[in-house]
């Protein structure tokens, strides 16, 4: 006795042989074709003087005969003898419709409406056994037309006392029985089963709307057509039908579920949403099934075309296990279980809701949507765990999103208090931050909050190492832990001096499994867990100091335990990232503390300009002696920071910014004697340049060389050391830019200038610089000290110039550039020679 295999084994088999017998099909028709041409080639006529063509070197085919005109098939002749017979009979209707239809009554009409469609939905059977199918397809579309008007014929002759809607439904599910019988009994057709299945999404809804039913049984109705549209999606004959159930399953379950959903948002008390909760577990229940009993991708079932292209070997090889139709990775399983988890969720958490207080309604869902996540197993099909899972997801991720607003608030809410510093600390931690929030809604969001957290946390928990989701979704349950955590004293109204401590205790723990990998003798750097919560101890730390600032006293304590804290984080840390923020956060942290105890001891912003420098100079300090550390950059770029904010905090008196520019320039000239941070040396002496201008500017000074010889000096010093390390260093990088600074503006005066002395100086220093220049051959000395001293003599000479021109007569200036012109002229080639050796000798100049 011979076992037959499972039906689903069984299914795999015939897929298998089937495509074999196609792939031999093609096989076959290729070698008929190729048959046909060699016969042909042995029939064609050629003349036996003719010199050879090409096939005659296996080239080509060679050359065949004109095709003789052929007669018109059989079949052809037919069709054209049905098309005008087709013609004549739309002829004789149109006449008859012109001539004698108003002559009858609304009964003889419908005798002839109905005649008329009888022989329009029989003349497709004769019509498809001659193989006219596209004129079977129009005749049909006919009938089905014409059978619309004889219901329309029946109700106005038999019923025309019934109810429009009821008899509408009626009249629907009819045609809907006649359109399927139609299209089943005619295989070929492919219209009367799409047609049938349009027809059958109103008689539901329609009964629904005849009895007067409420929205509850309208809903019952959709989903009575989403029923049935999923089991002609499931089990519909024909390719063509199937899509379009599938789209109307969906249509109508969209709006089934969300007029349930409505209805149960609605009801006032748990019993009312009793009803709207069944409805959404039927709904539920039938995206369920349609998830399970949805197919697999063909990829997953069908055989392989390497497989059906190899027939002596596929009737010995065993059949392959097939999958469970939802094993597979089918997107319309996962939307139909997602579907099906949201019902279940808006059922169970509609029911709770009205049981619960207003503040505790999203918990209550978020609530259901942990459970479901919790119930979930593995062991399901693959859609239906995704689906299930990314509805419960959904549902979770809208309640952090509702959760959010309040943590925004306790952590952002203290900046918009700060013009207030010192005011008095408040009772509670509420009056703190900003008023007219409605606190009885956010009492709930730390519960979300955390629940998220715990589901996420399960999740990573269950899931192997090295999966690519397992981190980022680590990171998001310690994020939102620590909202959690930071949001409740708010939601709780906590104390605000108790609220202080526990936004330090959380910003020390969070900062404690940031370092902890280093703790823990990690020897790779920190991964993305301790840098998230890196992040939120930053966010706890800056939110609490500015939250301390309402009152003197918790300013002082709050800014004394946060640089200790990231002091500690910076040595305990490991890796790039952690010391280097954990250093910056403590210098900022000591530059507030040294701030408020200038504000506390009464001093004005440019005295607590002198006080704040403390902090740049500590950093550098500590910086030199963690030489080589990843720290000690970011320590003394944060110090430069610091002693900007003292620069700023002076800028309103200009002899205490010269002090401070000039503390700065000590600061930057002390860095500068470590041989790694030499190039500390310019800003030192930028400070103390800028130092010297604002000392100068304070004391009303106006003479420009006050200003510039102080940068001519450092900057002739530094050209003469770099000409001594590097003799080839061109002079103009050397002195040009020390000898601009100083001749450049002062000639600018002595232009301006109505007396001798600065002239005098002025012409001196540019001679000096000048016989210096081509005493040791400097391109930059030379060239700028004669422009100057030329430019000088100009202006010296100038007034003498223009008075001997205003003597002579007019005719001496022609005369004169005349015989210039003749002299160059003679001389022109000596002048030309004079002028290349004259670049030449200043080319060769450094």
């Amino acid at each position: 006795m011979e076992n037959a295999p499972p039906p689903a084994e069984e299914l795999v088999i015939l897929d298998r042989e089937l495509g074999q017998i196609e792939a031999r099909r093609a096989q076959l028709l290729a070698r008929r074709a190729w048959l046909l041409s060699v016969m042909q080639q042995a029939v064609a006529p050629q003349n036996p003087f003719s010199p050879p063509g090409p096939a005659a070197f296996g080239g080509g085919t060679g050359a065949r005969p004109p095709h003789a005109p052929r007669d018109a098939s059989t079949r052809s002749a037919q069709n054209v003898l049905l098309t005008l017979g087709g013609i004549l009979l739309t002829i004789a209707a149109v006449a008859f419709t012109l001539v004698s239809w108003g002559h009858m009554g609304i009964g003889g009409r419908s005798a002839v409406l109905g005649a008329v469609t009888a022989l329009a939905l029989a003349a497709p059977a004769a019509l498809l056994r001659r193989g006219l199918v596209s004129t079977a397809e129009s005749v049909a579309a006919l009938g089905l037309a014409l059978t619309v008007l004889d219901v329309y014929a029946v109700h106005r002759v038999a019923v025309p006392d019934t109810d429009g809607l009821a008899y509408a439904a009626a009249g629907s599910a009819a045609l809907a029985a006649l359109w399927a019988a139609y299209g089943l009994g005619f295989g070929r057709l492919r219209l009367p089963l799409p047609a049938a299945l349009i027809s059958a999404q109103f008689p539901f809804l329609l009964w629904a709307l005849a009895a007067d039913a409420g929205p509850l049984t309208l809903t019952w109705a959709l989903l009575a057509t989403a029923a049935l549209d999923v089991a002609v999606a499931l089990w519909g004959p024909g390719r063509a039908v199937r899509p379009m159930a599938c789209a109307g399953a969906w249509l109508s379950g969209a709006g089934a579920l969300l007029s349930a959903a409505a209805l149960s948002l609605a009801a006032g008390g748990s019993g009312d949403a009793v009803r709207p909760g069944v409805l959404l577990l039927a709904i539920a229940a039938l995206a369920l099934f349609a998830a399970w009993r949805a197919p697999a991708p063909r990829a997953a079932t069908a055989a392989p075309d390497s497989e059906a292209s190899t027939p002596a070997t596929a009737p010995s090889a065993s059949p392959s296990p097939s999958p469970s139709p939802a094993a597979g990775w089918s997107p319309l399983a996962v939307a139909c279980s997602a579907v099906a988890g949201l019902a279940v969720l808006a059922a169970v958490g509609g029911v709770l809701r009205p049981a619960l207080p207003a503040a505790w309604a999203v918990p209550g869902y978020v609530l259901c949507a942990v459970v479901l996540a919790a119930v979930v197993r593995a062991n399901l099909p693959r859609p239906v765990m995704l689906g299930l899972a990314g509805s419960s997801g959904a549902v979770l991720a809208g309640g952090t999103l509702w959760a959010l607003p309040p943590v925004a608030v306790a952590v952002l809410g203290p900046a918009v208090r700060t013009g207030r510093a010192w005011s008095g600390a408040p009772t509670g931690l509420r009056e703190a931050l900003p008023s007219g929030l409605p606190w009885s809604w956010t009492s709930a969001a730390p519960a979300v909050l955390l629940a998220v957290a715990a589901v996420l946390a399960a999740a990573c928990r269950r899931t192997e190492p090295g999966t690519a989701w397992r981190t980022p979704a680590a990171c998001a349950a310690l994020a939102l832990a620590w909202a959690a955590a930071y949001a409740t004293p708010a939601a709780l109204d906590l104390g605000y001096p108790l609220s202080l401590v526990l936004y330090v205790l959380l910003t020390a723990a969070s900062l404690a499994l940031a370092v902890r990998p280093a703790l823990a003798g990690a020897a790779r750097a920190p991964g993305g867990l301790a840098l998230t919560a890196l992040g939120c101890a930053l966010a706890a730390a800056v939110s609490v100091s500015l939250l301390s600032l309402a009152a003197q006293a918790a300013s002082f304590a709050v800014l004394g335990v946060l640089p200790a804290l990231y002091g500690a984080a910076a040595v305990l840390g490991r890796g790039p990232l952690t010391p280097s923020v954990s250093a910056v956060a403590a210098v900022v942290f000591a530059t507030g503390l040294t701030g408020a105890g200038a504000a506390a001891l009464g001093l004005a912003p440019h005295q607590a300009a002198l006080a704040v420098l403390a902090v740049p100079a500590a950093t550098a300090l500590l910086a030199a002696r963690l030489r080589g550390h990843v720290t000690a950059l970011p320590l003394e770029v944060a110090g430069a920071a610091a002693g900007l904010l003292a620069t700023g905090l002076a800028a309103g008196h200009a002899p205490t910014l010269a002090l401070v520019l000039a503390l700065c320039g000590v600061v930057a000239a002390g860095t500068a004697v470590r041989a790694d941070r030499r190039p500390a040396g310019y800003a030192a002496v930028v400070l103390f340049v800028l130092a010297t201008w604002v000392r100068l500017g304070a004391s009303d000074v106006v003479t420009p060389e006050a200003y510039t010889l102080p940068v001519t000096v450092p900057a002739l010093v530094v050209g003469v050391l770099r000409r001594r390390r590097d003799p080839g260093a061109s002079s103009w990088t050397a002195y040009g830019p020390g000898l601009a600074a100083t001749l450049l503006p002062s000639l600018v005066a002595a232009w301006g200038d109505q007396h001798w002395t600065r002239p005098l100086l002025l012409g001196a220093a540019a001679l000096a610089v000048t016989l210096t220049g081509a005493r040791h051959r400097l391109q930059a000395p030379l060239v700028l000290g004669s422009a100057v001293l030329a430019m000088v003599a100009l202006h010296e000479l100038a007034p003498y110039v223009v008075q001997v021109a205003g003597s002579l007569p007019r005719w001496l200036p022609p005369a004169l550039a005349g015989l210039l012109l003749l002299a160059v002229g003679a001389t022109y080639e000596q002048r030309l020679r004079d002028a290349r050796r004259l670049r030449d000798t200043l080319g060769r100049m450094r």
